[in-house]
């Protein structure tokens, strides 16, 4: 059933409406976690009505929200991910209403289940090959997820020269978009509440013909159009602040595999790296560093 909605929603995205185009993106992005969802809890996520949920649903040929969703959990069984007798407590805590941590945990799997997902998906092996193979890598990240840019950019330079944070101080995108657009790949991270540089980048991208990885959460209704590849992580666990937690779980893999394509040339660079990271900055414990 799942495969069915999956294409329902992929079109919804093309001809919906506005509000439709935002439930159906949020519900692709976190299809593990909609049969735990009410309709009054998906429309405040995603900043509709509830009535507007409903009629998206029969849109759908459902005949409500709650029909959706059982079909949905029939499908994916009751317990599709937990494996252990801990976690299988934890799942009964949570359902039961006495654990909100409990709660988070399985929101946790869920999303880190639907990443792997991804890293089977076409578009992540597009995205892989291009990473591997483009001279120039330039990675934007606002706000919060700025650290993750910074993460990205670090992980590559062990694998391959030609990546670079990009810069935010000169105000004009110059280092991106004076760059010779077939050589160079750009890649943005962001999330709600979405910094308008983050737009206007990407904007600005497509116009000079940059190849662009948005990787964002579930509720970005602007990026689809805008970029060649958009990866969407869950960034709600039941917690008091949305967590970037997946998208650092993306990274990881996405380094990783960039890593199995780029092969065993690999090697040399990584050990100069380590050779030259002993020899000027050192390791605790290591006595043959500059502190030794």
């Amino acid at each position: 059933m799942t495969s069915p909605l999956r294409e329902r929603l992929h079109a919804c995205l093309l001809n919906g409406s506005k509000a439709d185009k935002a439930i159906a993106s949020y519900m692709l992005a976190e299809l593990a976690g909609i049969p735990f969802e009410t309709a009054a809890t998906l429309a405040s996520k995603v900043a509709v009505s509830e009535p507007t949920v409903g009629r998206f649903c029969r849109s759908l040929g459902y005949q409500s929200f709650r029909d959706l969703k059982q079909k949905l959990r029939q499908d994916l069984g009751d317990k599709p991910w937990l494996i252990s007798d801990r976690l299988q407590d934890f799942r009964q805590r949570s359902l039961n209403g006495g654990d909100q941590l409990a709660r988070s945990l399985e929101l946790e799997i869920a999303g880190l289940v639907a990443l792997y997902e991804l890293a089977h998906s076409e578009a992540w092996k597009r995205v892989v090959n291009r990473l591997a193979a483009v001279p120039a890598i330039f990675v934007a990240g606002f706000q919060t997820e700025r650290g993750m840019a910074q993460y990205l950019v670090n992980q590559l330079h062990y694998l391959r020269d030609g990546a670079a944070l990009v810069d935010l101080s000169g105000g004009n995108f110059s280092d991106v978009l004076l760059s010779d657009a077939a050589h160079t790949s750009l890649v943005i991270f962001e999330a709600r509440r979405y910094s308008r540089l983050a737009k206007v980048l990407a904007l600005e991208a497509k116009a000079a013909g940059v190849h662009t990885l948005l990787i964002t959460d579930a509720f970005c209704d602007w990026g689809r159009g805008l970029v060649d590849e958009m990866f969407v992580v869950s960034t709600e666990f039941n917690l008091f602040w949305d967590s970037s937690a997946q998208m650092a779980s993306l990274v990881s893999l996405l380094v990783n595999a960039i890593f199995i394509e780029l092969g065993p040339q690999v090697e040399a660079r990584m050990n100069t790296i380590a050779a030259l990271h002993g020899r000027i900055t050192g390791n605790v414990g290591d006595k043959s560093g500059p502190i030794g």
